[in-house]
């Protein structure tokens, strides 16, 4: 799923949600789970604006919280601002830090106090510990993909494998305060430095899969570093690519180069790990495709995914439903686990447990293996509602437990 920032940005969400208190939703809602005896229900932890992952106290309140409302499955971010959130040694190579769990985006050093409070602290290994006991299926995250701080020590390491504009240009400011640059994710550092991160993963820790989001992606401006462009010079007679960053030949192009890199990937970590699921939380097809080179329809197709989960952040029903009827989205369902990524709230956005209901019922109507929140924070804490409000909201959902959506759990698609 995407991080905090882009969920501001990339699609545009800037309305505010009404508060119109707890509207409990008929008890059919909890009724109408498929016949299969299985539904993804998931939340993404993240270390923005929340404090979950902070100490190991907080740890087990909330995946104990998690796992009484009946979830199965959780994201914790493990890749953020250009440090992993576990002692790697990966990282350590290429930044010269193991991990660091608090993010310091302005670089001030404000936040070292609390990060040496930490000590050697293995938030992953913890989080897994609790999980495990509370019968949850962890899925660590790569939240920030392919993006990274400006002034990261990983940028500094490595300049060349920094991608850039056309004029040469290669911040983006998220949020107009944090700046970011977009790591290559056609140069060969790159990719194997995020294959060695996944690899670590699913091989030092007892995960059931890992998953990357739209961040795992190369918006669509970005690609005219000097490294692609002589890639692409050489494959094309020596043409250069079109100024024109939507070009649909140029377009195509970058997103067949992504899409082999997805099948490297995929190829490396199942061959580390064979039982782990590939998840894919991206933005709807079209976006996704022509904005960040994502063509994760051909990702499905050619099997480098084992379960999608869809990001529908919207404030309409018409514009929710839309995205749910797609055809590819359709033809993806029948034949892995896809599941629906909706926005319970940010930090300055409530969302009402009414629509997150509504979301949900929509979601099961249309035969969806599950559903998974943005993010643990929002979910149970909102300006409007209370935690208790909350909670009985996601009772009413979730009344029992149920296994995950998972083709390693027997999935099999229903039509009932």
């Amino acid at each position: 799923m995407a991080g905090l920032e882009s969920k501001k940005i990339a699609l545009g969400l800037s309305t505010v949600f009404a508060a119109s208190g707890l509207a409990i939703v008929p008890q059919s809602i909890s009724r109408s789970t498929q016949n299969t005896g299985q539904e993804l229900r998931g939340v993404w932890l993240t270390n923005v604006d929340s404090d979950v992952l902070f100490s190991q106290d907080r740890l087990n309140t909330g995946i104990k919280r998690l796992a009484k409302l009946n979830f199965n499955t959780i994201y914790p971010t493990v890749w953020n601002a250009g440090h992993t959130l576990y002692p790697s040694q990966v990282a350590f190579q290429s930044t010269g830090e193991t991990h660091r769990l608090y993010p310091d985006s302005k670089a001030t050093g404000q936040r070292d106090s609390r990060e040496a409070a930490q000590r050697d602290r293995d938030m992953l290994k913890e989080l897994i510990a609790v999980a495990r006991r509370e019968n949850l299926h962890v899925v660590p995250w790569f939240e920030f993909g392919f993006m990274a701080p400006a002034n990261s020590e990983l940028v500094k390491r490595h300049p060349d494998w920094v991608t850039q504009r056309r004029d040469g240009s290669k911040i983006v400011m998220k949020e107009g305060i944090h700046p970011r640059v977009w790591l290559n994710p056609f140069h060969p550092g790159v990719q194997k430095f995020l294959i060695d991160l996944a690899s670590e993963v699913v091989t030092r820790y007892d995960v059931d899969g890992i998953q990357f989001d739209d961040h795992f992606g190369l918006p669509a401006p970005w690609g005219y570093d000097p490294y692609t462009v002589n890639l692409y010079r050489k494959e094309h007679k020596w043409k250069r690519p079109s100024r024109i960053a939507t070009n649909p030949e140029w377009v195509r192009w970058r997103a067949s180069k992504l899409t082999a890199f997805m099948g490297k990937l995929h190829q490396a970590v199942k061959a580390k790990n064979p039982k782990v699921t590939i998840s894919l939380s991206p933005n709807p097809a079209r976006f996704a495709y022509k904005w960040y080179m994502q063509d994760w329809v051909t990702w499905e197709k050619r099997g480098y995914i084992d379960e999608l989960v869809l990001q529908v952040y919207r404030t309409d029903r018409k514009g929710f439903l839309s995205e749910l009827q797609r055809p590819e989205v359709i033809r993806a369902k029948r034949r892995i686990p896809v599941s629906i990524g909706i926005l319970s709230g940010l930090k300055n956005q409530n969302v009402s447990m009414n629509w997150i209901q509504k979301q949900v019922k929509w979601t099961r109507s249309h035969k969806f293996a599950g559903v998974s929140f943005f993010f643990y924070e929002t979910l149970l804490t909102s300006k409007t509602e209370s935690l208790a409000q909350r909670s009985t909201g996601l009772q009413t959902l979730f009344p029992n437990p149920i296994r995950r959506s998972s083709i390693s759990e027997g999935w099999k698609f229903s039509k009932k």
